[in-house]
């Protein structure tokens, strides 16, 4: 994935910075926390500007995330519960997920879009309560871009201060990210084959 992922950035420039950080967040296993720094790496090699960078990474994050706060809207919280008794084995998601959820953004609001955008995995699932609760766009979309701006920064900043290690760096990040990949592919196989009908 390290390879395919520079060599993407590489090939792109900045639209393949946005386009991966817009996959990252309908297809989780390319996580940030590999895509960032090392576009921070090519910036570090006078490749890239910093701060065109950082600014392609926080548009791609919020094009992304925005996608899955209009599948809260737009289905609401019933026919998404209904689709997920029907449909959940897929998605592994049962209707008792998605209350969970909307109970959990109800106490903690615009609080939970800001800080969830740094927390693997929650970074993508936060915008659909968001969207269920009729999250006002102004709103979701202040949090969503100041807290993803935040963390394609520390990122950014990660990849530029280890770009004279790349070599080093490459060798713990690739076999991560395989790991990565492998550990979300076996959690979603196991809730597949767990799930039961609602």
């Amino acid at each position: 994935m390290f390879d395919w992922v520079v060599s993407t950035i590489e090939s792109w420039g900045y639209l393949g910075v946005l386009a991966l950080m817009v996959a990252e967040n309908l297809f989780p296993p390319i996580p940030s926390e590999v895509i960032m720094p090392l576009a921070g790496f090519l910036v570090g090699s006078g490749r890239m500007s910093l701060t065109l960078t950082i600014l392609m990474g926080t548009i791609g994050s919020v094009l992304g995330t925005l996608m899955w706060y209009y599948v809260g809207y737009w289905f609401g919280e019933e026919r998404l519960k209904r689709f997920a008794a029907r449909h959940g084995r897929l998605l592994t998601l049962a209707p008792s997920d998605i209350d969970a959820a909307h109970r959990w953004f109800q106490r903690h609001g615009a609080m939970a879009v800001f800080f969830g955008r740094m927390i693997p995995a929650i970074r993508t699932l936060i915008s659909v309560p968001a969207g269920l609760a009729r999250m006002p766009m102004w709103k979701f979309l202040l949090y969503t871009v100041i807290g993803s701006a935040l963390w394609t920064g520390v990122l950014t900043f990660a990849g530029l201060m280890l770009h004279e290690n790349y070599a080093l760096v490459a060798d713990y990040v690739d076999p991560l990210s395989k790991l990565v990949v492998i550990a979300v592919v076996a959690i979603y196989l196991y809730r597949v084959i767990t799930w039961k009908p609602h």
